[in-house]
């Protein structure tokens, strides 16, 4: 059985420590004890830990070994217009488990009103939700959620591929486009589709538009079709 990873702010004189709702869950729930081994990440490097001290809400790991790192085909940020905040959590979580890098909420003409302002409320949770599935697909590194951002600043984000999930008829099917470069940027539109102005912008600043398939896919189904497809083309191209 694979060990469990947990995500630690730094690591200092060889030692992590866990406070807080995770550090009792391991004491509480968990029971752990001196000597068990867990995996450790710093955000840059994972190491084998094994537990020095456990005592109510606090758990401090000797560090030893680094952990061999998993090498991703792809470095994959995803742009996506604030929508309902179940359905957006449900990106950052399942998003986290299928790779992205980056996330950057967008603002669009479409989102509903208020989002842009409740969302300065829910960074800490989102943040909480993002750690979570990242321990739980032991991913090597957090993934980076960026502040909310206006359209027009989004369309400039840098990547060797940028693309547009896009639900028209004409648009190329994801599956044809090129795997080439290491930075893939997909663009995600609100639930109430992106007006002409706002599609109009993106397409002319360079992105290309792509479809998942016949069907109409909410938001938050989109993004994780999206993404998975982008993994696995480019898994395929490195092979």
């Amino acid at each position: 059985m694979a060990r469990r990873r947990f995500f630690v702010s730094k690591i200092h004189n060889q030692q992590a420590e866990l406070t807080g709702d995770e550090a009792h869950h391991l004491v509480r729930v968990l029971r752990v004890e001196p000597g068990q081994s867990y995996e450790i990440s710093d955000g840059a490097s994972v190491y084998l830990g094994t537990v020095a001290e456990a005592r109510k809400s606090r758990v401090v790991f000797d560090v030893g070994e680094r952990v061999a790192l998993k090498a991703l085909p792809v470095r994959i940020t995803l742009a996506f217009a604030l929508i309902k905040f179940d359905r957006l959590e449900w990106i950052l979580e399942k998003g986290t488990e299928a790779g992205v890098e980056i996330f950057q909420p967008v603002i669009a003409e479409r989102s509903e009103k208020g989002l842009e302002r409740a969302a300065v409320n829910r960074r800490e949770r989102w943040e909480r939700i993002v750690m979570e599935a990242a321990q739980q697909s032991r991913r090597d590194a957090l993934p980076v959620l960026r502040e909310v951002i206006s359209l027009r600043a989004a369309v400039r984000e840098e990547a060797d591929v940028r693309l547009l999930l896009d639900e028209a008829a004409e648009a190329m099917p994801i599956l044809k486009v090129p795997a080439i470069g290491s930075r893939v940027a997909l663009m995600l539109g609100p639930e109430g589709g992106w007006t002409g102005e706002e599609r109009a912008a993106i397409t002319g600043a360079g992105w290309t538009a792509v479809s998942l398939g016949p069907q109409i896919l909410r938001a938050e189904t989109a993004a994780v079709v999206g993404v998975g497809m982008v993994m696995g083309a480019w898994m395929v191209g490195a092979s």
